[in-house]
């Protein structure tokens, strides 16, 4: 089973910009490592803190860090071209451009055309790209590595969780998600064999825990244990997990106990209100606005196998509890009338019942939910029509239990 594919996406693209935004900006966040090139290369960014109406294009060979100085980059601007030339760090800059106007970048490296994506000069702000080359060459030549060495036979070792591994969270209608984007790094030419799976034991109360999509096949969960099978092939083994927290008040601590190494710490939060992130074992918190919206960003050092991470979400916005207290007298109520059912002379029916009861049960939850929902904002058209089927299931059923046992069950 994978996770919410909407959820999944998000998490991934909030990973990717927020990566890809501390790789090309100047920040104390140098030390987070680098994201795939494959996935930087030729993606606009906004980047708030340039001039309006600016693009900045980074040119590269292969890596972050590999700057390819004096090279020419053409920027075409509807049916126009501009030029400019790279500084030392690589950098050509277009100013004064004509906010809304689409734009692409482009330049030649050792032969090989490089383009970004089509994108819209903002009013507010720039937007910053990287053109890397080399990077189908150098992935090539891993791959035919990795091949290689994957064909001998595993050796005992250790693996760790590599420095690109995430734990994102995501605040949203009183419920706290977490993510873990879990990257196991063998940096040997082989096989490692660490002597079993990875065992890794979820926070207390994980619930809705499912794989997400781009998770090795080595990886699966059962109940809120993940588990990540070896042996391990050189590079990577991606192991993404999310899950969900019950959230009681405005404030939630996390911990979680490492079975290997962390190679270094990365935590990332959807800021939502007032909320604050803040933990013992990172070194460096800062809030950063991407696309408008505001993430709470921190890093640390490496935490050793059996180190416990704890991760404490302060300012949350606390909602009135009643619509949990009123599902949760709704499923006690159910429970003692069936208790009731089954101690009287209609013992026979009370099996019978049970399932109505049971479905009863679902469907006030649900409505609680939508009636809560519906408090906050109004419901979307799709929302609208869940509830009105959902009442109209509720009094069928209600219906059907007045009936009795001889009447059509639904």
């Amino acid at each position: 089973m994978t996770f919410n594919s909407q959820r999944c996406q998000k998490a991934g693209t909030l990973v990717l910009a927020l990566l890809i935004a501390l790789a090309m900006a100047t920040s104390s966040f140098a030390q987070v490592a680098m994201p795939d090139a494959s996935a930087m290369a030729g993606t606009p960014l906004p980047a708030p803190e340039l001039p309006n109406a600016t693009v900045t294009v980074r040119v590269l060979r292969e890596r972050m860090g590999n700057n390819v100085a004096a090279q020419s980059v053409t920027l075409t601007v509807g049916g126009a071209s501009r030029t400019a030339t790279t500084d030392g760090q690589g950098r050509a800059q277009f100013e004064r451009l004509v906010a809304g106007t689409l734009v692409q970048a482009s330049t030649t490296v050792d032969g090989e055309l490089l383009t970004s994506q089509e994108f819209p000069v903002p009013a507010k702000g720039g937007v910053r790209v990287a053109l890397i080359a080399g990077i189908q060459r150098v992935a090539d030549a891993e791959k035919a590595a990795a091949a290689a060495g994957a064909k001998e036979p595993a050796r005992p070792g250790v693996v760790e969780f590599g420095p690109e591994s995430r734990l994102i969270f995501e605040f949203q209608n009183d419920t706290l998600t977490v993510f873990y984007l879990l990257e196991v790094l063998n940096n040997a030419r082989t096989p490692i064999d660490i002597g079993g799976p990875i065992i890794m034991e979820l926070p207390t109360g994980a619930s809705g825990v499912s794989m997400m999509q781009g998770s090795s096949p080595t990886a699966s969960v059962r109940g809120d244990i993940l588990t990540i099978t070896g042996p391990f092939a050189p590079g990577k083994t991606s192991a993404q997990v999310g899950f969900s927290l019950p959230q009681a008040g405005a404030a939630s601590t996390i911990q979680q106990k490492m079975p290997v190494a962390l190679g270094q710490l990365f935590v990332a939060a959807e800021k939502v209100g007032a909320m604050q992130l803040s933990s013992p074992q990172l070194t460096e918190t800062r809030d950063m606005t991407s696309d408008g919206q505001v993430f709470i960003m921190g890093t640390g050092g490496r935490l050793n196998a059996g180190d416990t991470l704890v991760v404490n979400l302060s300012g949350m916005p606390a909602h009135s509890p009643w619509p949990r207290n009123v599902a949760l007298g709704t499923a006690l109520l159910v429970s003692v009338v069936g208790l009731w059912l089954s101690l009287s002379p209609k013992a026979a029916r009370a099996s019978e019942d049970a399932k109505l009861e049971t479905r009863r049960e679902r469907l006030l939850v649900e409505l609680v939910v939508l009636e809560r929902k519906r408090r906050q904002k109004p419901l979307s058209p799709a929302d609208e029509a869940r509830l009105q089927r959902l009442t109209s299931d509720l009094e069928k059923v209600m219906a059907a239990l007045d009936l009795g046992p001889h009447a059509q069950r639904l």
